[in-house]
């Protein structure tokens, strides 16, 4: 079944609760880069470094990795759509306190919190989608990953838009468009089924002792750091107005989605996704030299451009984690993100303080040293990331609980 069909069971044809759930998660990806084109604007308002803004990445994704070993505990108690309705209430409320902050420590402390809340609901919004949606899970995981390509790439705009009047209406902003998604799944999602079993704090961490589910893991970790640092560190060298700002953040984010749902699953049927992804790591390493090395024009282009390969590993690394292992979807899931999340929280952090150590340059050289050991990665363990690709679809269909955000 083509799941662009408009007839029944497919991706435009789904129940409200399914579109309530893609909708918020629109807003929670938009999260992510919102800060992207505001960041001068608030080390100028709050009177902070480049290192210390950054750590709004650092906070956010610190919790978000530690809160993977969390949320299948959570869920599987307590049922994914209060999980979901929880973490929107914690969005909101961090999310409007974040607009509040007179500095950067109570920023970075309220983006901790709303980290939180951002990853009860990413982690459960996919099992949701997929229990609820028309037409098996191929339309229902199509329109998950549009909706985390649509809300990378409007992120940055909003944050642009909103953050050229005042760093801290796009904080305001998301938590307004997060309690409408709090009220929209109220009205129009049922309490999904809860999952045979439970799943204990650790269970995440043992998935890590398959060979396949670490390497992926390993692998995802040095790229997730060259990926934080275009996305954290990369608009201080550009060092344009919000407007501006914003419009290459969102460019970049209309790549990541294209080649995410439409470029990237065309290409692994062609020449596999071992292959695919290598050569995209090692593309992106390229890519990130230019970007450091350039001119502006070039850093402009290059940093747009890195969407591409950006988006293309997205797609492998999460086929890799959910399909590799034997272990249960939402746990090896878990405990995937758990390794990766932590990269994402340590280039926001370290890329300034490279610079403030050498130079402007070298940052973006360690960025694409790590895209290249990620590469490697997949080379060498080549043997333990195989695994046939007819097997994620019975998965896909069949698992009940909940599945972790893996992109």
């Amino acid at each position: 079944m083509d799941p662009f069909d408009a007839g029944a069971g497919g991706i435009l044809r789904q129940p409200k609760a399914v579109w309530a759930t893609a909708g918020a998660s629109v807003v929670a990806f938009m999260g992510i880069g919102l800060v992207d084109p505001i960041l001068p604007s608030i080390a100028q308002g709050l009177d902070a470094s480049a290192s210390q803004v950054s750590l709004l990445f650092t906070s956010y994704f610190l919790i978000t990795a530690l809160a993977m070993l969390v949320t299948g505990f959570v869920s599987s108690r307590i049922g994914g759509r209060r999980t979901l309705l929880l973490g929107l209430a914690l969005v909101v409320v961090f999310a409007g306190l974040a607009g509040t902050s007179d500095t950067v420590g109570q920023l970075v402390g309220y983006r901790a919190g709303w980290g939180l809340g951002n990853a009860l609901f990413v982690s459960t919004a996919l099992a949701v989608i997929v229990g609820a949606a028309a037409g098996g899970s191929a339309a229902a995981i199509l329109l998950y990953e549009s909706a985390l390509g649509l809300g990378m790439a409007c992120g940055p705009l909003v944050g642009a838009l909103l953050g050229d009047a005042s760093w801290r209406y796009p904080f305001f902003g998301t938590a307004f468009l997060m309690a409408i998604g709090f009220l929209c799944i109220t009205a129009f999602l049922k309490e999904q089924p809860k999952p045979a079993r439970r799943t204990s704090l650790l269970d995440p961490v043992k998935a890590l002792g398959h060979g396949g589910l670490a390497s992926a893991a390993v692998s995802a970790f040095f790229y997730n750091y060259t990926f934080f640092t275009v996305l954290a560190f990369t608009p201080f060298v550009l060092n344009m107005t919000p407007y501006r700002s914003g419009a290459v953040f969102f460019a970049w984010g209309v790549l990541l989605a294209v080649f995410s749902v439409l470029v990237a699953p065309r290409m692994q049927k062609r020449f596999g996704s071992l292959k695919v992804l290598g050569g995209s790591l090692v593309l992106l390493a390229a890519d990130v030299l230019v970007l450091g090395y350039g001119n502006h024009t070039a850093a402009v282009v290059c940093t747009i451009l890195s969407g591409a390969f950006i988006g293309v590993n997205n797609t492998v690394y999460t086929e890799l984690a959910l399909g590799v292992s034997d272990a249960p979807r939402p746990v090896a899931s878990a405990g995937y993100n758990f390794v990766r999340w932590f990269a994402a929280a340590a280039a926001p952090y370290f890329a300034p303080k490279i610079e403030e150590w050498t130079d402007v340059h070298i940052p973006f050289v360690v960025a694409a040293v790590t895209a290249v050991l990620g590469a490697v990665v997949v080379l060498v363990r080549r043997r333990s990331l195989t695994y046939e690709a007819e097997e994620l679809e019975p998965r896909h269909a069949t698992e009940d609980g909940v599945t972790v955000f893996a992109n």
